[in-house]
Order: C-alpha cells, then sequence, then structure tokens
C-alpha cells in the first residue's frame, strides 16, 4: 500500500516486511485447529474484502488527520494500527446483526455500509448527519450501527438490551460492542457484562486492548489479565492477535457461531496497540508515555502492512487472470478514489448544510399541546 509520511506514524512511513513478525504472523495462523478451520473455509472474495476493509478504515483516519493539518477541524480520534480490531471482528457478522463502535472503531462504520461521506460529515458538526451536526460520534440504525457517545463502555448495557431483546424475539441475531482497555474498570460495563452473562445473551465484548487508556498505561490502570476477564462472569472467552486480522477474524467468527448457538456472551480479547495520541493533539504526549523502542516494536506489526505482505507471498488466488500484487493495487486505486470523493462530498455540506441556530432545541423536549414547553419556549 502506499505510505504517506506526512500523515502515517513515522514507523509505517517507509514500512518494510520484518521477517520476524511475518514469521509470528504465520504462526498465528496454525496455532489453534478450529481458528485454522475457519480460515481454510475463507473465500478468495472474504480476503479481498478484509483487505479492502482496513486501507479504507486507514484512509479514512488519513482524511481526518489531513484536515487537522489543514485547519478544517481541530482534532481528530484515530484508529490507526488497531483497524485489524474492527474490521477482522465486523466481517464475522452476518445482515441483521448490530454493532456499537467506540470512536476509534470508525471503520465498523463503513463496513457496516455507511458512506464515508456520512462519517466524515459528522466530523465537520454539519445538519445533514444523524446527530443534525450537535456530535461527532456517529452511526445509522438502518445499517445495524448503534452511535456511541464519549461516555466509554456506555454501550455495554445498551448491547445487553439488545441482545435481550434479539433472545426475546427468537431471532438467531447478535449485538457486538467494542470496549478499551480502561473502560472494562466502568461500573457501566460491569453492570452491562454482568446481565448479559446471567441472562446468556447473544453478545460479543470485544476488549480493545491498545494498552492505554488516554495518558494511563495498562499497568498503570488495570490490576490483572484481560485475556481471563470472562472467567469473572462465567462465560467463553478468547485471546487473539489484534493486528493479525485473520486470526481476529477467525475468533469472531467462533464467537459468532457461539452466540447463534445460545452459548453467549463471548469475550473476545484483542491485543494491539495506539500509535498515536488519544487524539491528534495529543501525540506527543504518547510518545513521553511509552519507549520509542515500543513504538518501533509495534509499528513493525502494521495490520495492512503484514496482511499485504501476507497475501502476496502466501494467501489464496484472489483472481484468475491476476496476481494477488495486482487486484491488491487495483482495490487500493478503487478505494483512494473512494475516500478522495467522500471527503469532497463532505466538505460541501459546509456550505450547504450548516446547523440552523434554531434547530439547538430540535429533540431536546418532548413537545405536545399539554406540554409547559411548546417549541422551545416556556408557557410561564
Amino acid at each position: 500500500m502506499k505510505r504517506y509520511p506526512a500523515y502515517d506514524p513515522p514507523e509505517y512511513a517507509d514500512w518494510k516486511p520484518d521477517a520476524g513478525a511475518l514469521k509470528a504472523f504465520r504462526a498465528t495462523l496454525a496455532a489453534d485447529p478450529k481458528r485454522a478451520a475457519v480460515l481454510a473455509a475463507t473465500t478468495p472474495a472474504k480476503h479481498l474484502a478484509l483487505y479492502s476493509g482496513m486501507l479504507r478504515n486507514r484512509l479514512h483516519d488519513i482524511a481526518l488527520k489531513r484536515w487537522v493539518k489543514q485547519g478544517v477541524i481541530s482534532k481528530a480520534w484515530l484508529g490507526t494500527g488497531e483497524e485489524a480490531v474492527t474490521i477482522g471482528t465486523v466481517h464475522a457478522l452476518e445482515a441483521g446483526d448490530q454493532v456499537g463502535p467506540m470512536i476509534r472503531n470508525a471503520g465498523a462504520c463503513h463496513e457496516m455500509g455507511m458512506p464515508v461521506a456520512d462519517m466524515l460529515r459528522a466530523y465537520l458538526g454539519t445538519y445533514d448527519t444523524i446527530t443534525r451536526g450537535r456530535d461527532l460520534h456517529t452511526g445509522d440504525p438502518a445499517h445495524g450501527v448503534i452511535p456511541p457517545i464519549s461516555m466509554v463502555a456506555a454501550l455495554v448495557p445498551v448491547f445487553s438490551g439488545i441482545g435481550l431483546a434479539f433472545k426475546m424475539q427468537g431471532v438467531s441475531k447478535v449485538a457486538l460492542t467494542w470496549i478499551g482497555d480502561g473502560s472494562t474498570r466502568t461500573a457501566e460495563f460491569h453492570e452491562g457484562a454482568n446481565f448479559a452473562a446471567v441472562q446468556r445473551l447473544p453478545v460479543i465484548f470485544v476488549i480493545q486492548n491498545n494498552q492505554v487508556a488516554l495518558g494511563t498505561t495498562l499497568g498503570q490502570g488495570v490490576a490483572g489479565d484481560l485475556r481471563a476477564l470472562h472467567d469473572l462472569y462465567g462465560c467463553e472467552g478468547l485471546s487473539c492477535d489484534g493486528n493479525n486480522i485473520l486470526d481476529v477474524y477467525a475468533a469472531a467468527t467462533l464467537a459468532v457461531a457461539s452466540c447463534r448457538r445460545g452459548d453467549g456472551p463471548v469475550f473476545v480479547e484483542a491485543e494491539t496497540f495506539r500509535m498515536g495520541g488519544h487524539a491528534t493533539h495529543d501525540e506527543a504526549e504518547a510518545r513521553a508515555t511509552f519507549p520509542a523502542a515500543l513504538f518501533a516494536d509495534w509499528g513493525k506489526r502494521d495490520p495492512v502492512g503484514l496482511y499485504e505482505t501476507w497475501l502476496v507471498e502466501s494467501g489464496p488466488r484472489l483472481a484468475e487472470d491476476k496476481d494477488n500484487r495486482e487486484v491488491l493495487a487495483e482495490a487500493e486505486a478503487r478505494i483512494i478514489a473512494e475516500v478522495d470523493a467522500a471527503a469532497e462530498d463532505a466538505l460541501k455540506s459546509r456550505a450547504t448544510a450548516v446547523p440552523p441556530p434554531e434547530s439547538a432545541i430540535e429533540g431536546v423536549y418532548a413537545v405536545s399541546a399539554e406540554s409547559p414547553v411548546v417549541q422551545g419556549k416556556s408557557r410561564s
């Protein structure tokens, strides 16, 4: 894939395959027989979709970072280096399933069917978004994406409720949400996870362990082993390499199957690393939080680069009349054009869809003829 020195983490700017990282990537694929069986049944079309999804996720974030540097927006929350956790889990789902992304899981939105332009509009605060310009967190229930809010882990009880609805309706659907390592210490996480466990709901909790919560490292904020968290709730738990999309996809596929059998909830712990700051404004702080050697080590494990290398060197043939390198290059060209067009389309909304001032009270009050508040004005 093309690299972008002005926007990529420095470890990615001139990325080359590392022999040790590739050896570990390949070894992981054969380590678990059940996951190996899932991967053996994975079609070339799915492999290409997984690659395309990660690339789309990466380019969406690069578009945001470009806007930050250009002064279009003040900051952005990126998932750079963590794309495999998002894309691998989403692609294990089926139509009718629902997801609840954190802001760093933006890739879930476009892989569930949301246009990238709509995602970018959310950052611009335009009126033609689901939140009418009030919030940069986005989603679309019509595509099975429940928009998050800033309070991390707040979707855990919500998704336990969605899982309960699925169970009561007798439908074979799965609800999936992501939780950061630090968020597992919140009351909302415990209450929601415990309820799901007691009720045996078809919910997947993806514990996205990126080693840091804001500026608090894992060891400073989390006691115990997140890979054993499921034991506290008496549930099934799976751990995976969060920078190996095939391991994530295989683990998530097994978790989805368990939930459809009625054996949920399932905890999926994915170990990854945040290759930047909490947001674009504090990248220097992130670099001061961890030693450079740790960034260098995780930089070798770029999930997009590792998967692309594996597909070229060891993957199934993606097209009958072309080699894999050519197929991937064509896919990249399409996605670059898609994201560029989305960014251009979104920017148009800044001129055509500015929220009108009176919209500030829309949806704030429940208005009826008997209400003491009519159109935002008190009768008293």
